[in-house]
């Protein structure tokens, strides 16, 4: 094969690979475009650790995994509902525990759009209102 077709051939593949692993999608509506704005910031700063299906984040736990934990594992929000104060607080202070979660991740605006798209959204598949654990929750 030719170094032409070789090279491209690696940047089909490429190309292939980055866009396998993308294909999901923020699904909330631009109709209000700061929680539409946190869902986005949710995806690229937080769905490494996190995990909620409105942000297209699938954490780092492994799916089907309850028990078995890392320390990177953060909360599910499918489950987990949370308050804008609670949200904003854990942003500042690298969540309750801080001990993995790096504090001030997102700042400013763009920290109040990801509390208030996590104040919509958090909870949504829980079967109870009590399976939120945070300190800070009354």
């Amino acid at each position: 094969m030719s170094r032409p077709l070789l090279a491209l051939a690696c940047c089909l593949g490429l190309v292939a690979v980055l866009t396998t692993g993308c294909g999901r999608e923020v699904s909330v509506p631009k109709t209000n475009l700061a929680v539409h704005h946190g869902a986005i910031l949710f995806k690229q700063r937080c769905s490494g650790c996190h995990t909620i299906d409105a942000a297209a984040a699938l954490g780092s736990r492994p799916s089907g995994q309850v028990k078995a934990t890392e320390r990177t594992d953060g909360p599910n929000f499918n489950v987990r509902k949370e308050t804008r104060e609670d949200v904003l607080y854990a942003i500042r202070n690298g969540g309750f525990s801080g001990a993995i979660m790096p504090a001030n991740v997102v700042m400013g605006r763009d920290a109040q759009d990801v509390a208030l798209f996590l104040e919509r959204y958090a909870g949504s598949k829980s079967t109870s209102q009590a399976q939120n654990a945070a300190p800070n929750n009354k």
